[in-house]
């Protein structure tokens, strides 16, 4: 079955073939994938490489994906549901307000932007610190920043929200 992945708005094709391989854009790939623990931890053996990353779902297709210090925003769609989600409109990008949240339990050690700041995609907003590892939390989209819930020092619980960014100026 073919999937159409969206990573911070870059699609791939993504389908599984008989031997086991993963096809990524018809480029063949040996994965192999393991939960560990509680589930949000995931393993991944990707081309005789080991990668760990931390896997959120955010909604019923999208899922937040921390991988190498760096958050990522996921979409996966089987064929059907992406040709449905594309004849209604629904894939023409986020607008309005999205929010970064904690992918895992941890201490913020520090807030790097401002409200009302302009933030580029892949800018740095919060430094979250969770397993003695900093993580640097980055925007998933250019915009402004609308909202900080959170200051250096706070304790946070996975998935709780630290900062918004949206498309819309912040009234003064």
């Amino acid at each position: 079955m073919k999937y159409i992945t969206t990573i911070d708005g870059t699609e791939f094709t993504i389908e599984w073939n008989e031997s086991g391989q993963v096809l990524v854009d018809g480029e063949p790939y040996n994965v192999s994938l393991n939960s560990l623990g509680n589930g949000d931890m995931v393993s991944m053996i990707f081309n005789n490489r080991s990668i760990e990353a931390v896997v959120n779902s955010a909604e019923r297709d999208r899922w937040e994906l921390l991988l190498n210090g760096e958050n990522y925003d996921v979409r996966v769609q089987d064929e059907r549901a992406y040709r449905l989600a594309r004849a209604r409109g629904e894939l023409e990008g986020d607008s309005g307000l999205v929010p970064t949240k904690s992918p895992m339990p941890g201490v913020i050690v520090n807030v790097l932007v401002n409200v009302g700041q302009a933030v580029k995609k892949g800018e740095t907003l919060v430094i979250l610190e969770s397993m003695k590892m900093e993580n640097e939390l980055k925007a998933t989209l250019d915009g402004t920043v609308q909202e900080i819930m959170v200051e250096a020092g706070a304790t946070v619980e996975k998935g709780a929200v630290l900062v918004t960014v949206g498309d819309e100026e912040v009234a003064e």
